[in-house]
């Protein structure tokens, strides 16, 4: 029977600005999705991704395969053939290379790992109020502000005062390395800045409350789990119910960071959930129980 290690992290509390290179005219944009009927800026999985391979690249000795390259804004690649076993993102996040076709009638081929650890599209927790500020880049500041003469260039930022939550999944025994897992859940509790083009956010996209399955049932159970409360506070009523109505087994539970401190988590911890205040902590406390 195989051990599965779900996730479901919710970040702190930022102002999200700048989060991708583009724009709509002069005004750079948050990336949106409508979330139960509400526009909810969203951040996508390959920039959790992207952001922990950068991470994962002084877990192992070998580094990770593909390294980004800040001078030549591109990635490159230690070995193009890809090697799961020797590379712990080729292992983890899995690749694919595809080639066309040499000739007309014939097929193209693919090399193709499917990622072990799966990561889902960051939520905004609130909705979209659709802020915007609007700014003036001071003259001659970049050299496409300089063509426009002796005048400031007027631009806008779409920006938004929340939190993200997202989740993760992962079979450690589907890794060549299946001790991989433990840096997966170590690096994921210390990402920092995440997306942004050449203007980074400054985001912090560590996890503020944390809360990670370790079972034998395939499905996850608790992505998007999180709610806002007033203040500055997340709860999860979702997860209890769960939890009461049978589908998660109380003790499968680990939780860490400001969740920690509800009475949702205080009736889990009753339940047989490990309850920590730091995130941390229980994420120290889900590497210790995996058996890899």
């Amino acid at each position: 029977m195989s051990t599965h290690v779900f996730g479901a992290i919710v970040t702190h509390h930022g102002i999200a600005a700048n989060n991708r290179g583009e724009t709509e005219g002069n005004v750079t944009t948050l990336q949106k999705i409508l979330w139960h009927g509400q526009v909810h800026p969203t951040v996508s999985a390959e920039s959790i991704r992207f952001a922990l391979r950068r991470l994962l690249a002084d877990a192992e000795k070998a580094g990770t395969n593909r390294v980004w390259d800040e001078e030549k804004r591109s990635n490159t690649w230690k070995d193009d053939d890809f090697d799961p076993a020797k590379f712990i993102d080729d292992d983890l996040l899995g690749y694919m290379a595809a080639e066309a076709a040499e000739a007309e009638g014939t097929a193209g081929t693919a090399t193709v790992r499917r990622a072990i650890l799966e990561i889902a599209r960051a939520i905004s927790l609130a909705p979209w109020g659709g802020d915007v500020t609007f700014n003036a880049a001071s003259i001659g500041a970049t050299p496409s502000a300089a063509k426009k003469g002796a005048n400031p260039v007027p631009y806008g930022t779409e920006l938004h005062a929340t939190r993200y939550q997202y989740g993760f999944a992962l079979t450690p025994e589907r890794l060549k390395k299946p001790a991989r897992a433990k840096a997966a859940i170590e690096r994921l509790c210390a990402l920092g800045t995440v997306a942004g083009n050449h203007g980074r956010f400054l985001f912090d996209f560590s996890p503020e409350s944390l809360v990670i399955r370790i079972t034998d049932d395939p499905a996850p159970r608790l992505l998007y789990i999180f709610e806002p409360q007033d203040g500055d506070t997340v709860d999860a009523p979702r997860l209890l119910a769960r939890v009461k109505a049978g589908d998660i087994k109380a003790a499968e539970l680990l939780i860490g960071g400001g969740f920690a401190s509800t009475q949702t988590a205080e009736e889990l911890k009753g339940l047989g959930a490990a309850v920590e205040s730091g995130v941390r902590k229980a994420a120290e406390l889900a590497v210790a129980r995996l058996e890899v």
